[in-house]
């Protein structure tokens, strides 16, 4: 280790000498102190510009150099762009910057900070697979040779911006080989002790600013230097929290509770919790160098209003010295004297916190069924006690094609409309999803004064893949990204409606012209808009409708949906690393698709109620029996959400209730060409049709049923050696299994062992 610590100084020493060897030694280059702080932008293509048609004004150095003039102020700062295109970090790659003019370009500049992006080019079949240990240490010999430049340099390095699924090589290697190179910059970090700026997050849910899947287009430029510009100065944008934490929220009782945010980097944040006038709970946390904050909550017990204030407030000068040398006092001043800042949160309350979510069924409001009355007085009975935040889409998914204004904010991931809390009061319900309102009103009647809070961001038409991180995507089925709307992995309806929606935005003469227009039944767009922006909320469980937009392909939903539920368990288990916080599932309740007269559904039904029994804490909640033949959306969702209701009363919350139909446990050959079914949840069963019985030569037919305890006995004059049984199997059914609760058996088929 020693030799490997002498060989890269002595190496450093030898470069920078000859690199300075060619310079003028005269005092007149001895930096006066009024000098401007220089800042050199060392990196690849993306540094340099490469693909933008105006780079001398778009390249993301020149956009960092505005926005330093117009908060600090002409002649505070000079940037300079030693960009290389084509460039390695490793010296043994193809195109190593330490041997590019660029390189002695900038240790001639002798830079006071120096930001370093490198590695996009190192994904090179040519470089990492074969130079892949010398990375680390090829890196350290970079940063090493700005501090023999400049022993008070500033070095600040960078995650790399990403490299997205079009790019040729994303599945041959570059995908797994930019993740180990992300990996082993974070550990050059931590090795040198200098700062690192996370360029990869706020780009990866945007591969429309991309065109060429590597090079980010002027707004992507523009993204670039506000990060880097966050960084520098330590201005984040204040003080700030999820949308979704705001007044007349509701967070867990009975736990341990982290609340996170943003605020400039090193300030003090301080929470106070308050309820009538006197405080409750104190905290304090201290913001990163990129902002973040976090802080602990003990235990809650449920109940509220409380009152939540936070106030940032900038630390003394002497804390700041380390990262901003005393001889530009401006930036000090600035750092120092901002004003304080305060939000405040008021009537937060302490209870169970639901998410609602899936696409057009999840989505149809109170005042679109036909229990309106009945729910806005049960409304009216709860105010106090449920507590709902709508997130409808801005722009419906309907058949029309969207204006320049939907197309914009739908490709900044604004689609969804981030209403609020309020009270479930009946004129707020009339707006809010059916099936999550009466989901929260069983709840709320059984759960005795615990308030509950529920989210719904369903968006109609959705599909499952929409709803999957893009992370999960690029590593698990990385093909139904690539040109998602012209390939087979998408329902054709979905994507027959996408392409009516933004057709505008495909037409050469439009001034909207964009061929990677973004849409919410793209795949990873919802999880992005809608789950992204909610942070790891610290929710009890999620209701789910969803499946009509993907139950052409059962196939492919079985493993979308398992992606899905993994998705949002690790996204929503996350806590900043605090590993007391992670939990290893999240419960699911999804609602099986209803009765329509489509020839796949019987099949994805089955589907869904097998995946409901695999997955683990997973139950599924039947809506067969309330179908309307005609109407996708039928009008009967207030024993859906009842259903779900049930089903976490008897799951999450250890009621003993009946919260399952019949389901089958076993099926057996019988005596004279029968068939003996045995169920679960069987109490009180009652059944007169649904049932279809086949021989070993698969063709089905109806069955007589004959009903035995928790028993029910096939048989068929047209089947004599009864091999499968089926129940339910057609799009709309009138299959009438049922248990004495009331509650309706699953679609299934099974085979019937031969003994």
């Amino acid at each position: 280790m020693t030799t490997n610590i002498f060989r890269r100084l002595l190496f450093c020493c030898v470069v920078v000498f000859f690199s300075l060897s060619t310079l003028p030694t005269s005092a007149s280059r001895a930096k006066k102190p009024e000098a401007p702080l220089r800042v050199a932008c060392v990196g690849n293509s993306v540094t340099y510009g490469y693909g933008l048609r105006h780079r001398e004004s778009d390249a993301y150095p020149v956009r960092l150099q505005q926005m330093l003039d117009e908060r600090y102020g002409a002649n505070r700062f000079e940037v300079g762009n030693f960009g290389r295109s084509g460039a390695t970090l490793l010296n043994k790659g193809h195109r190593p910057y330490m041997r590019q003019p660029e390189f002695h370009q900038a240790l001639d500049f002798r830079p006071d900070w120096v930001v370093i992006h490198l590695g996009l080019n190192d994904t090179d079949p040519r470089d990492w697979p074969d130079w892949k240990e010398d990375f680390i240490p090829d890196y350290r010999a970079l940063i090493d040779s700005f501090l023999v430049v400049n022993p008070k340099a500033r070095v600040l390095i960078c995650l790399m911006t990403p490299i997205f699924d079009r790019h040729p090589r994303f599945q041959s290697g570059t995908r797994d080989w930019h993740a180990q190179i992300q990996e082993a910059i974070r550990k050059v970090a931590n090795g040198a002790n200098v700062q690192l700026i996370d360029l990869y997050t706020p780009l990866h849910s945007r591969p429309d600013l991309f065109p060429d899947a590597l090079h980010p287009n002027p707004e992507g430029a523009q993204i670039l230097a506000r990060t880097v510009y966050g960084a520098l100065t330590g201005d984040h944008g204040g003080l700030r929290l999820p949308p979704v934490y705001s007044s007349g929220m509701v967070l867990p009782r009975d736990e341990h509770l982290l609340i996170e945010g943003q605020a400039n980097a090193r300030q003090n944040v301080r929470a106070v919790l308050s309820k009538g006038g006197k405080v409750v709970e104190q905290r304090d946390a201290f913001t990163r160098a990129d902002g973040s904050w976090w802080f602990e909550l003990p235990h809650m017990k449920a109940g509220g209003p409380y009152k939540l204030t936070l106030t940032a407030t900038p630390l003394p000068p002497d804390h700041y010295r380390l990262y901003y040398p005393d001889h530009y006092p401006y930036l000090l001043e600035n750092l120092t004297k901002a004003k304080e800042q305060t939000l405040i949160i008021d009537s937060l309350y302490f209870g169970d916190l639901w998410l609602a979510s899936g696409q057009s069924n999840m989505e149809l409001r109170v005042d679109q069924c036909n229990t309106l009355e009945q729910d806005l007085a049960d409304a009216a009975r709860l105010a106090g006690r449920i507590h709902i935040f709508n997130m409808p889409a801005r722009a419906r998914t309907d058949a029309v094609e969207w204006p320049d204004s939907v197309l914009r904010f739908t490709n900044k991931l604004q689609h969804m409309d981030f209403q609020g809390w309020t009270p479930a009061t009946p004129n707020a319900v009339r707006n809010f999803s059916a099936v999550a309102f009466n989901f929260a009103r069983v709840l709320a009647d059984s759960l005795n004064d615990v308030p509950i809070g529920i989210i719904c961001n369903a968006v109609g038409g959705s599909t499952t893949e929409s709803w999957i991180d893009r992370s999960t995507l690029e590593r698990e089925l990385p093909n139904i990204l690539h040109d998602w709307r012209n390939g087979d992995y998408g329902q054709p309806w979905a994507r027959g409606r996408m392409a009516q929606n933004i057709a505008h935005a495909l037409n050469k003469d439009s001034a909207a012209y964009n061929l990677l227009q973004r849409h919410p039944y793209d795949p990873a767009y919802l999880f992005e808009a809608a789950i992204a922006p909610l942070g790891p909320l610290p929710i009890k469980g999620v209701i789910w409708y969803q499946g009509e937009s993907n139950a052409h392909n059962v196939e492919l939903h079985e493993r979308l949906f398992t992606l899905l539920e993994r998705s949002w368990r690790e996204h929503f288990a996350r806590r900043w690393n605090c590993e007391f916080q992670k939990k290893s599932t999240l419960p699911f309740y999804v609602v099986q698709l209803s009765s329509l007269p489509r020839p796949s559904w019987p099949a994805f039904r089955d589907s869904q109620r097998r995946l409901c029994k695999e997955l683990p804490d997973t139950w599924m909640a039947v809506s067969s029996d309330v179908g309307d033949a005609a109407d996708v959306h039928y009008r009967t969702k207030r024993p859906v959400g009842e259903r779900l209701a049930l089903l976490a009363l008897k799951n999450t919350y250890n009621h003993d209730i009946e919260s399952e139909g019949p389901t089958l446990r076993a099926a057996v050959l019988g005596q004279n060409h029968t068939a003996h079914l045995r169920f679960d949840h069987a109490e009180g069963l009652t059944c007169t049709r649904g049932f279809e019985l086949a021989g070993p030569d698969g063709i089905f037919h109806q069955a007589t049923i004959q009903i035995e305890g928790d028993r029910i006995v096939l048989s068929s004059p047209d089947v004599k050696w009864p091999a499968a049984v089926r129940y339910g199997w057609s799009g709309f059914t009138d299959a009438d299994l049922r248990n004495g609760a009331g509650l309706p058996a699953s679609t299934f088929m099974a085979m019937v062992p031969y003994n």
